[in-house]
């Protein structure tokens, strides 16, 4: 692992190969396309060649390397937030729940729509469900007022279900129709 710091591409080429699917999966959640999930994941892997020093041997790589790519996400969106206030009039539809319908959602589904997100409910949306953090750590990192952490969690998940549900009738029609 040390040679990675050094420059040894060919362990660094180990190391990415050996995490992609682990560094994918987490940049997935904070982006809106595979490409821009794609950037993320090697901004991040950037970083830890870079400061694979800083990693304290004996603790869990993984938890190292999920920081660093969420960090990566974090720093992604705040590069790319002049772009993100435009309103998506996409998300003002309303679709009927139905559970018969939230039962056949995939983890694929759910990603995907995590995706359709807006940047900033979808930052927030991530770091406070899947990773964890508190309203006060998000307003820190998001340079936030805790109301906005808040808020933006409520309306992200508002969104998120009106997705699922519009993104699963419209497989259901679809699949009735073939």
């Amino acid at each position: 692992m040390k040679s990675c710091g050094k420059g040894d591409r060919s362990s660094q080429d180990v190391l990415y190969k050996e995490y992609y699917a682990y560094g994918i999966s987490i940049c997935l959640r904070y982006s809106r396309t595979y490409e821009e999930a794609v950037e993320i994941l090697n901004d991040g892997f950037i970083k830890i060649f870079t400061k694979v020093d800083k990693y304290t041997e004996g603790l869990s790589f993984k938890g190292w390397l999920r920081r660093i790519m969420i960090n990566a996400s974090i720093d992604y969106f705040r590069r790319n937030e002049k772009h993100y206030h435009s309103l998506d009039i996409s998300h003002a539809q309303y679709a009927a729940t139905s559970e018969s319908v939230l039962d056949q959602i995939s983890e694929r589904d759910i990603i995907a729509a995590i995706q359709k997100l807006p940047p900033s409910y979808r930052m927030t949306f991530n770091l406070f469900v899947i990773d964890g953090y508190k309203h006060q750590e998000i307003a820190n990192q998001l340079n936030i007022s805790v109301g906005t952490s808040k808020s933006n969690l409520a309306v992200a998940r508002n969104k998120l279900k009106r997705i699922l549900i519009s993104d699963s009738g419209e497989r259901i029609k679809s699949e009735g129709n073939g």
